[in-house]
C-alpha cells in the first residue's frame, strides 16, 4: 500500500514536470525569438492558474458526488467547502491518503490547459489567457473528466452512453476506453486549439514568410522530458490496487514501444516526402506516440501498440500540413499532433482492444463504434464550450494583440523582457570593460 501511493506521487511529479519545463521548452524551441518566452509563460501560469482552480472546485465537479447529485443539499455541501478540506474535495472519508488523488489528478488538468496554448502562440494577449483558463477548463475539462473518468455518461456506467446506443443489450462489455486521456486531455485540447485559432485569425505573414523554430535544442529536451513524464501520466492512471501489479508493466511497455514507432514513422514520411528526416520530426513523432498511446496503453498487446505508433506518427506527420491547405494558423502544430493523434489513439483502440473487442481482434464492432460516438462527442462538447468562452472574451477584453505589437514581439509587449540579449556585443564589452580597468601601464 505504501508502495502504491509512493509511486502515485512520483506520477504525479512525473506529469507536473511534463508542463514545466517539459512542454515550456518544446513549445518555446518551437516558437520565434520574440515569442519564446511568452510560450513558456503560458505554461507556467496554466500551472497557477488551474493548479488553484482543480483544488478549489475542479476536483469537486470531476470526482466529487457534491455537485454530481441533485439532493436538496447542494447548498450546504457548498458551505461546507470552506469548513472542511476533505469536504472541499468531495471525499468521504477523512484518510489524508485520498489527497494523493487529487494531487495526481490535478496535474492532468494543468497540462491539458497548457498545451492549447502551442495552437495561439504569437497573437493570443497574456491577459485574455489568464482569463480563458479558469473558465474553459470549469466548462469543458472539469465536465469531461466527469462524463469519462469520474462515473458520468462516458464512463460505461447504467444509463450511460454504451447504454443509450445498444439499449441495455450488452453495454458493459462495451464501456468507453480511454485509459488516461484521448478524449478528456487530447482531443479536448486539440478542438479548443482549433476554435481559438479560428477566432484569432492568422498571424501577420503566415504562409508568405518564414516562421521557423528558434531553437530545436530546446525542443528536443523538451520532447524527452515529455518522453519521460509520460510513463507518470499513462502508468501512474493505474488507480486501483486490483490493477496496480499487473498493468504496470504492459502500460509501461505498450507506451514505450508506441512512441518509438511514431518517432520513426513520422521520419519515414518526412524522408519520403522531402528528402530528410528531421530533428523537429523526431520530436513531434514523440508526441504523437505518446498521445494516440493515452488513450489505449492498457487495452493492448505490445505488437498491437507497435502498430498504433506507426499510424499515428503518419497521419500526424501528413496532418500538420493541413493548415496550409484549410488556411488556419495553428501555430506549433497542436491540431495536427494533439487532436488527431488522441483521434487515432481513440479509436484506433476500437480496431485493436484485446480480450476480443477490438474489431481486428475479434471483436464485432460494438467497441469501435462507441469510440468513434465518443470521440465525436468529445469533439462536440470542446468545440461549444471553447467557442462560448472565446467569444466572451473577444467581445470583452479582446483575444488579439494589435498588429503593431504582434509585429514588435509578444515577449517585450507583454513581458517587458526578451529571452536572448542580442543587441548587444558581449566580447566588445568585456574588452571594454578591461581596457578601462587596467592598471597604468599594463595592457589589457
Amino acid at each position: 500500500m505504501d508502495g502504491y501511493y509512493t509511486w502515485m506521487l512520483v506520477s504525479a511529479s512525473m506529469v507536473l514536470l511534463m508542463t514545466a519545463p517539459g512542454l515550456a521548452l518544446f513549445y518555446g524551441g518551437m516558437s520565434r525569438t520574440k515569442s519564446v518566452l511568452n510560450m513558456m509563460m503560458m505554461s507556467f501560469s496554466a500551472l497557477g492558474v488551474v493548479g488553484i482552480v482543480y483544488a478549489l472546485w475542479g476536483w469537486s465537479m470531476s470526482y466529487s458526488t457534491t455537485f454530481a447529485d441533485v439532493d436538496g443539499e447542494t447548498g450546504k455541501e457548498i458551505a461546507k467547502l470552506f469548513a472542511n478540506p476533505f469536504h472541499q474535495f468531495g471525499l468521504e472519508t477523512t484518510d489524508p491518503a485520498n489527497y494523493v488523488f487529487v494531487a495526481f489528478q490535478l496535474t492532468f488538468a494543468v497540462i491539458t490547459a497548457a498545451l492549447i496554448s502551442g495552437a495561439v502562440a504569437d497573437r493570443l494577449k497574456f491577459s485574455a489567457w489568464l482569463v480563458f483558463l479558469p473558465i474553459w477548463v470549469t466548462l469543458s475539462y472539469f465536465p469531461l473528466a466527469h462524463m469519462v473518468w469520474g462515473g458520468g455518461f462516458l464512463s460505461g456506467v447504467e444509463g450511460g452512453l454504451a447504454d443509450l446506443i445498444f439499449s441495455g443489450d450488452g453495454a458493459a462489455e462495451v464501456a468507453p476506453i480511454d485509459y488516461a486521456g484521448g478524449t478528456v486531455v487530447h482531443i479536448n485540447a486539440g478542438v479548443a486549439g482549433l476554435v481559438l485559432v479560428l477566432l484569432l485569425g492568422k498571424r501577420l505573414g503566415f504562409g508568405k514568410e518564414p516562421m521557423k523554430p528558434h531553437n530545436l535544442t530546446l525542443t528536443m529536451i523538451g520532447a524527452g522530458l515529455l518522453w519521460f513524464g509520460w510513463f507518470g501520466f499513462n502508468v501512474g492512471s493505474i488507480v486501483n490496487l486490483d490493477a496496480y501489479e499487473t498493468e504496470t508493466g504492459l502500460v509501461w511497455l505498450n507506451t514505450t514501444l508506441a512512441t518509438c514507432a511514431a518517432m520513426m514513422s513520422w521520419l519515414l514520411v518526412e524522408r519520403i516526402r522531402d528528402g530528410k528526416g528531421t530533428s523537429l520530426g523526431a520530436a513531434s513523432g514523440v508526441v504523437a506516440g505518446l498521445v494516440a498511446i493515452t488513450p489505449a496503453c492498457g487495452n493492448l498487446v505490445p505488437w498491437s501498440a507497435i502498430v498504433l505508433g506507426l499510424v499515428a506518427g503518419a497521419v500526424c506527420a501528413l496532418a500538420v500540413g493541413l493548415k496550409y491547405r484549410f488556411g488556419y494558423d495553428d501555430s506549433l502544430d497542436v491540431v495536427g499532433v494533439h487532436l488527431v493523434g488522441g483521434l487515432v489513439g481513440t479509436v484506433g483502440v476500437g480496431f485493436l482492444a484485446s480480450n476480443d473487442l477490438g474489431l481486428l481482434t475479434g471483436g464485432d464492432g460494438k467497441q469501435l463504434l462507441v469510440q468513434v460516438v465518443v470521440a465525436l462527442f468529445a469533439m462536440v462538447w470542446s468545440a461549444v464550450a471553447t467557442l462560448v468562452v472565446g467569444l466572451a472574451i473577444k467581445y470583452t477584453i479582446g483575444l488579439r494583440l494589435d498588429p503593431e505589437d504582434e509585429v514588435e514581439g509578444i515577449d517585450f509587449v507583454e513581458h517587458g523582457e526578451s529571452a536572448y540579449d542580442l543587441g548587444t556585443g558581449g566580447g566588445a564589452r568585456r574588452a571594454s570593460l578591461l581596457t578601462s580597468t587596467a592598471p597604468e601601464g599594463h595592457s589589457a
